[in-house]
């Protein structure tokens, strides 16, 4: 998906919360900083002359996005520490920034900071082609994580296979509720399954197979997340029940109608809510930021991804857990058959 990140503050914040990226973007572009307290430094100056604009700019850009700057390391230093950069500032130029005057607050921006400005600036060549450099860094990153695919970037959570055995426990159960207590055919499962899916995530299965471009023998639980996962094993669970109980009172299995009357009361449940929100923003912001993916139906719940996220999916401990499960296709494999 084309990204401009002049004009989308969630496709910003997701390049600069995500460190490994950061890391690269640095590593690759040997932009000249200033080391202070184990972190890099720019200058309003020495931003302005990289990007080959007036520093009037770059004032003009610092008073429109105080608030996103300053949250992601723009900084005003004085007294003490002001004269300590200083000092680290002289000794990395072999000059003082104002000769002669004397500077009692001086506006710095660390190296995310420097992105960001980056990311917003829309007047100068030299912040385009960093922008660009910055997307192709971080497409290039998640490809060589995951192997040149993120259509299973959710299984490199360490909660995912825990959710997963659950879920599949659950959707057994469900679809013996189905088999044993409801009076359709085989097509019942299919409806039924697109009903939870629509509650959860706004989508159909046939939607979001298309998003995610799976193919005919690809499972679509294989490639949720394992909060996704856990509360779709809490619907399949509860909706087992109530279909068991209610075909039970009544003495006979229930039809179309009847079950729809049970779904529709389930899901409307107000314990529901607070989970279901969670599990929107989840889906919709991970796929934004790892997958590329887009959800249309849950524009309004996409955030910008946290650190700690990107740690999770991209992180060693996520090298870990795919390497658990590629050592354990076999098992995973015969589970998947015993459905």
């Amino acid at each position: 998906m084309l990204k401009d990140l002049t004009t989308s503050r969630i496709d910003r914040q997701n390049i600069l919360n995500n460190e490994l990226a950061v890391a690269e973007i640095q590593r690759t572009s040997k932009i000249d900083c200033i080391l202070f307290e184990d972190k890099l430094y720019l200058t309003k100056e020495m931003v302005s002359d990289f990007f080959e604009v007036d520093t009037r700019t770059i004032e003009r850009y610092i008073s429109s996005f105080s608030d996103e700057l300053k949250k992601n390391g723009y900084e005003v230093f004085k007294g003490k520490k002001l004269k300590a950069f200083l000092n680290a500032f002289q000794e990395h130029f072999g000059t003082d920034i104002y000769v002669g005057t004397k500077i009692t607050v001086l506006g710095v921006f660390d190296f995310r900071a420097f992105l960001n400005v980056a990311m917003l600036l829309s007047e100068s060549e030299n912040a385009r082609i960093l922008r660009q450099l910055m997307l192709d860094i971080v497409i290039d990153l998640i490809n060589q994580k995951t192997g040149g695919g993120t259509k299973y970037i959710n299984q490199r959570d360490k909660d995912f296979i825990g959710a997963y055995l659950q879920e599949e426990n659950y959707r057994r159960e469900f679809t013996d509720a189905l088999r044993d207590y409801v009076d359709m055919g085989n097509i019942k499962y299919a409806i039924f399954t697109d009903m939870i899916y629509q509650s959860i995530f706004k989508e159909k299965s046939r939607e979001y197979r298309e998003i995610l471009k799976l193919q005919k023998k690809e499972r679509i639980r294989d490639t949720l997340y394992s909060e996704v996962l856990d509360l779709v094993a809490s619907y399949e669970c509860g909706l087992a029940a109530m279909i068991k109980d209610q075909s039970e009172a009544v003495g006979h299995k229930l039809n179309n109608w009847e079950i729809q009357d049970i779904f529709h009361a389930f899901e409307m449940l107000p314990h529901w809510k607070p989970l279901i929100f969670r599990a929107r923003i989840k889906m919709a912001s991970r796929d934004l930021a790892l997958r590329d993916i887009f959800h249309k139906q849950l524009d309004e719940y996409i955030k910008p991804l946290g650190r700690e996220e990107y740690e999770r999916f991209l992180g060693s401990e996520g090298d870990q857990i795919e390497k658990l499960m590629l050592e354990n296709q076999d098992v995973l494999k015969r589970l998947k058959e015993r459905e």
